[in-house]
């Protein structure tokens, strides 16, 4: 099970039995680095194991492919706003 995290600024992954999650997206503190996520409000997870992660307080959708050290920003990122390139 993923979990988006939102005061802790990350998205986990809980394994059945598990005592402990473990970080598969963020966890690197808030802001809006590649490997930072400010508030994450929603996490899906594809056939691949790549996880997308709807980053609320950066304006952007994140894509973290398996394996990866940092995310890449898919869609926004460009500040809030109304344009085509934004999120709100």
């Amino acid at each position: 099970m993923y979990v988006s995290n939102c005061r802790n600024h990350r998205v986990t992954k809980w394994v059945e039995g598990a005592k402990q999650a473990i970080v598969v997206a963020g966890g690197q503190g808030q802001e809006n680095g590649l490997t930072q996520l400010y508030d994450p409000q929603g996490v899906v997870v594809d056939q691949l194991n790549t996880v997308y992660v709807a980053d609320q307080g950066n304006n952007r959708i994140m894509r973290w492919l398996k394996g990866a050290t940092h995310e890449s920003v898919i869609v926004g990122g460009n500040r809030r706003g109304e344009q085509a390139n934004q999120l709100n």
